[in-house]
C-alpha cells in the first residue's frame, strides 16, 4: 500500500467533511500493523483483496453517505447513500457488494 498516497487522499476528503471509517489493504504483515494505525488512526484496518479506503459524512435528510475510494494514482471511487432508517445488515451487504465492484475494477476478481 502507498501509505502517502492513501494519506493525501484522506486529507482531500477531510476538507469535503467526509470521516475515514476503514482502510482495505491488499497485504498487512505484522509489520506493517504499527505503521497503518499511526498513518489512519481511529479507522479500521481490514485485510482484503485490494487497497482502498471507506468514507462516511451526514447526507442531506437524514441520510447517511458512504464512499469507497480505491487507493490509486487514477481516481476511482463508488458512492452510496443510506437511508436514516436502514438497517445495519442491509448497510454492510451493500457495502459488500460495492467492494465487489472495486475488486472487480482493479482486476482482483
Amino acid at each position: 500500500m502507498d501509505i502517502g498516497l492513501g494519506r493525501q487522499i484522506v486529507a482531500n476528503y477531510e476538507k469535503h467533511g467526509w470521516v475515514l471509517r476503514r482502510v482495505l489493504i491488499a497485504s498487512l504483515t505484522e509489520a506493517d500493523g504499527p505503521a497503518l494505525a499511526e498513518a489512519f488512526p481511529g479507522a479500521q484496518l481490514t485485510v482484503a483483496e485490494i487497497d482502498a479506503l471507506w468514507f462516511a459524512r451526514t447526507s442531506h435528510a437524514g441520510r447517511e453517505a458512504w464512499e469507497l475510494r480505491l487507493i490509486a494514482e487514477q481516481p476511482y471511487a463508488l458512492f452510496e447513500a443510506f437511508e436514516a432508517d436502514e438497517n445495519e445488515e442491509d448497510r454492510a451487504e451493500a457495502r459488500l457488494e460495492m467492494e465487489n465492484k472495486m475488486r472487480e475494477y482493479a482486476g482482483k476478481k
